[in-house]
């Protein structure tokens, strides 16, 4: 005699498509992480505020504008007023069922000109590339001219004359793990303050007159990049002795440090995060 079967039990890909709707949208949520690039000028900060705008909320707006449901993002880093960025990393989640290439160019479409997604990759539900950041890279520029110049003028700090080898030999006393409690700015309140700088190199960059300085460590306090850098510049052009930074170190003291170098030369060029399972899908590759 024929006895019937159990219904055979459907694949999670096709209950993934059963649950899709036709416009894209699903009940199954997962995570999207982007590069985004941004020019700070017009910006107070990364962070939503009170009063004033932020690239976070300039991005939260074309993010909404695809997905109404998405309520926040995830930054990998607060960059300050007027600091620009090549690589922040801002996670999401979602139930819209875009792929990478979409997310990009359909993103782009609802931001202005000095905010861009750069690529996009998908990651697992809750993924937030600040907690997974191995390191960030940033780099500061340096006009060296007794002259303004309109090029630069959001893109670096402009000082009249610096001993670029004293810079340098400035910046060795800053590699390897510190205390750099005398680098942070008084709202830096964190009790941990110990930190640690794998490279900090002093080159000449886009013409003979722009001077980098590339730093990159596990994890920074605040205004720690443009303290340091300051401190490396007043050296450079006489205004405090050799020797500087390290003596701040050593004192733990703010007031044995230098100028806070202006933040529109700084850039986050770079994060580096731990991915869950691996590389995936990113475009453009």
């Amino acid at each position: 005699m024929h006895r019937p079967t159990d219904p055979p039990t459907p694949s999670p890909t096709l209950e993934k498509q059963a649950e899709t709707t036709r416009d894209g949208v699903s009940d199954l949520r997962h995570g999207v992480l982007l590069e985004v690039a941004y020019d700070g000028t017009a910006y107070h900060g990364w962070a939503v505020q009170k009063n004033a705008r932020a690239v976070e909320e300039t991005l939260l707006g074309a993010v909404t504008a695809l997905d109404p449901r998405v309520r926040s993002l995830r930054g990998a880093s607060r960059t300050d007023a007027g600091v620009h960025a090549e690589g922040q990393l801002v996670a999401f989640d979602t139930s819209r069922q875009i792929p990478p290439k979409g997310w990009v160019l359909g993103l782009n479409q609802h931001l202005p000109d000095d905010v861009a997604v750069r690529a996009a990759r998908p990651v697992e539900v809750g993924y937030s590339p600040r907690f997974s950041a191995r390191g960030k890279r940033y780099r500061y520029r340096v006009l060296v001219d007794s002259v303004r110049d309109p090029i630069w003028r959001t893109r670096a700090w402009r000082v009249s004359e610096v001993d670029v080898a004293a810079v340098a030999r400035e910046a060795e006393a800053a590699k390897g793990t510190h205390d750099f409690v005398a680098f942070r700015s008084s709202g830096d309140e964190r009790d941990y303050t110990v930190r640690t700088l794998s490279r900090i190199d002093v080159e000449h960059d886009a013409t003979a007159r722009i001077v980098s300085v590339i730093v990159e460590g596990n994890a920074f306090l605040y205004n720690m990049v443009r303290i340091l850098v300051g401190t490396m510049i007043d050296v450079g052009r006489g205004r405090l002795e050799p020797g500087a930074v390290a003596r701040a170190l050593e004192s733990r003291d703010r007031r044995r440090a230098g100028t806070t170098a202006p933040a529109h030369g700084l850039i986050l060029e770079r994060v580096e995060v731990d991915l869950p399972g691996g590389e995936a899908e990113r475009w453009p590759p």
